[in-house]
């Protein structure tokens, strides 16, 4: 494929209308002898903050290039070529919510699962989307998190653009992935605007088969289980405990339903955890220390992305922002839901949901009643701290946004009814029963 048909543009193509608190004691001694005693022995040295993902690149290409005279432009040119770009601004119609703020960005990250071969795990059929992550950068790059929205959500569906200006209908009371099935990351960009009133800086696609490619460079990523998986109808074996897990296993585990309660805003959970234990290897010591080892994984995340982010200067401008961040700043979230009463094993969401909204298009911390049902990058997959010398602050002042209860700050209601946790769990932490019914330990 050549360089001019990686970037799609569509020229003359006219715009449509249009901090965490410890667990108490007791609950570590209730959880299951395998997952404790599996771990080997202490937590994971924290990473040092200070060195950022931009910096390492360019001493790592440095010492790459000193070694082969052309190796610095050569590896530049070989990942500028991997990315698969497309400018979907034609796409998106004239309507799109306005800016709030000036400053942060708002990146979408989906998950392409054509379901294949190898990819066909949970004996679903068909293509599309199962991963939706709004990912909010803040202004002062202090914080960042993920609000993961489960496949399964009902929702009305925008009317969407074709790229060639041909309309499709929106629709009511519309699965959540259907947007991506019948208009791509296009339709999926203007169902997140039109829902949340966050305008969307940029958008990632990311191809699940490549995802393999990225856990496999970092040499596996590791996982806490509670109990045996034995899953023989979708090849899935686990013992209890921590291991480390990769290639196709790795894409099993992030992707099949029959772990925890079986539903899909659980398997969110799971993905969330498994997403926060792979930064935390990408940018440990251990990685950041290995040309090779950070060459093989830049180069395996690069072919598995679709964007519309120019070049790879951009994407490590975004990683040199994360410069002082912390992983215990980095926390990932669901949107709150309940499961619908018209259309089961589907969700729907809570009034709390626009609390999220607002903390996001405001560049608001996570307030409490959300971070109680969050997963930090900064905790180990046991669910304890591995970290002690983040930056930043996760207390209750400052920028946190808990002064306006407008922002999210008031408790959720309906506990009783509200399978997310959110309600009932620690404001600093996902409750060890809400970790076990994930299917985390």
């Amino acid at each position: 494929m050549t360089q001019d048909q990686r970037t799609r543009t569509m020229p003359g193509e006219a715009t449509p209308p249009g901090s965490r608190a410890r667990r108490v004691a007791t609950s570590r001694a209730e959880r299951p002898k395998a997952a404790r005693g599996a771990r080997g022995g202490g937590r994971r040295k924290a990473p040092q903050p200070g060195k950022t993902v931009f910096k390492v690149i360019l001493s790592s290409l440095l010492a790459l290039g000193l070694a082969s005279g052309v190796g610095v432009v050569l590896l530049y040119n070989n990942w500028n070529g991997n990315l698969d770009r497309e400018n979907l601004a034609a796409q998106l119609g004239t309507d799109r919510p306005k800016e709030v703020v000036k400053g942060p960005l708002n990146i979408l990250v989906m998950g392409d699962d054509t379901r294949s071969g190898d990819n066909n795990i949970d004996g679903e059929s068909g293509g599309g989307s199962d991963t939706t992550i709004l990912f909010h950068l803040s202004a002062d790059r202090k914080f960042a998190y993920g609000i993961s929205i489960p496949r399964d959500t009902l929702v009305d569906r925008p009317e969407c653009y074709k790229k060639d200006g041909s309309v499709i209908p929106a629709q009511p009371v519309a699965q959540w992935n259907a947007a991506y099935a019948v208009g791509g990351p296009a339709c999926t960009i203007r169902q997140v605007e039109q829902v949340s009133g966050v305008r969307i800086s940029n958008y990632i696609v990311v191809d699940f088969s490549g995802f393999k490619d990225m856990v496999n460079a970092l040499g596996g990523v590791e996982v806490c289980i509670p109990e045996d998986i034995n899953d023989e109808e979708h090849g899935i074996k686990l013992k209890a405990g921590t291991r480390e897990i990769k290639g196709q296993q790795a894409l099993s585990y992030v992707r099949v339903r029959h772990v925890g309660d079986g539903t899909d805003p659980q398997r969110i959970k799971r993905q969330q955890a498994f997403m926060a234990s792979m930064i935390g290897k990408a940018v440990g010591a251990d990685t950041l220390a290995q040309p090779v080892k950070l060459t093989k994984f830049i180069n395996a995340t690069t072919s598995s992305l679709k964007t519309d982010f120019k070049n790879i200067a951009e994407l490590a401008d975004i990683a040199a922002s994360f410069n002082g961040i912390g992983l215990d700043n980095i926390s990932f979230v669901t949107t709150p839901w309940v499961y619908s009463t018209a259309q089961p094993g589907r969700v729907e969401w809570t009034p709390e949901v626009n609390k999220l909204w607002r903390l996001a298009r405001n560049d608001k911390r996570l307030t409490k009643s959300f971070l109680g049902d969050s997963i930090s990058a900064g905790e180990n997959t046991d669910g304890s701290s591995s970290s002690s010398g983040s930056t930043g602050s996760t207390g209750s002042t400052g920028s946190t946004g808990t002064a306006d209860p407008g922002d999210g700050a008031s408790s959720p209601t309906g506990a009783a009814t509200d399978p997310s946790g959110g309600a009932t769990a620690d404001p600093q932490g996902m409750t060890d029963d809400a970790r076990a019914r994930a299917g985390l330990c």
